[in-house]
């Protein structure tokens, strides 16, 4: 992403750290890519030494990692019932790789990889296939009924196919805008909030306050915004396995 040096979106260009090229392909490795790599080796950190113990009476990091278990059984079991529970790798998977890479985010000079479309899309591109093939898999062509709405008389269908169609394939793009979009907007919105602190210098302290609230303000997104994107996925398969 083009940007001015040390402007607001300088801290979401990518750079490459190790130049690697196969077959006129650039495949080097990036800040962004580094920054997939922590994130996966504390995801990893934080769920091996929380249940290493297994106390019965568990400590506040084992407490934190059976938490996002927990929370994750109950979003399938409410969203999709007793058949979401083989689905649960996928989604805590899902959900734990984009909450640790908003959350890591927010650490100064970590590079923010939700904030990047083509990162977003991939993975909701990935949701949105999964959930066409075991459409497909378990309904086979019935599963075209899931674009006409039930009830519908038939001299309405020429009109409502097309836009549940349409609706069903924008499924990633709303995915991945409303997260990049969100992690896009509050890091910039904290970049230039710390650009005024340092203009002012100690007549900085209002945009100081704002920076603080700013801060805990993006800290929940980040857990909201990983949220929305596992239960919006939860609710993907529940419509493939049920349809209407």
């Amino acid at each position: 992403m083009a940007a001015e040096k040390h402007g607001p979106l300088e801290q979401f260009s990518v750079k490459p750290l190790l130049k690697i090229e196969l077959g006129g392909l650039d495949l080097s490795f990036t800040n962004s890519a580094l920054a997939m790599v922590i994130t996966v080796v504390a995801i990893s950190v934080f769920l091996v030494f929380g249940m290493r113990s297994g106390r019965l009476v568990p400590g506040r990091w084992q407490s934190m990692a059976e938490g996002s278990y927990e929370f994750v059984g109950n979003l399938l079991r409410e969203t999709i019932g007793a058949e979401g529970r083989k689905y649960f790798p996928y989604i805590f998977t899902l959900f734990m790789f984009i909450l640790f890479g908003n959350l890591l985010g927010m650490v100064p000079s970590h590079f923010t990889f939700t904030s990047h479309i083509i990162v977003t899309f991939a993975m909701a591109l990935v949701v949105f296939i999964f959930v066409t093939i075991l459409g497909f898999a378990k309904h086979g062509i019935r599963f075209f009924s899931f674009f006409v709405p039930p009830g519908a008389p038939l001299a309405m269908w020429p009109l409502l196919i097309p836009i549940e169609i349409i609706s069903y394939l924008s499924r990633p793009i709303s995915l991945s805008v409303r997260l990049f979009a969100n992690m896009l907007a509050g890091h910039t919105l904290l970049k230039v909030f710390a650009g005024f602190v340092v203009a002012l210098g100690a007549a900085g302290v209002v945009p100081l306050v704002f920076i603080v609230a700013l801060t805990g303000l993006e800290i929940l997104i980040a857990f909201l915004q990983a949220y929305v994107f596992a239960i919006l996925t939860c609710l993907y398969i529940n419509d493939a396995l049920h349809l209407h």
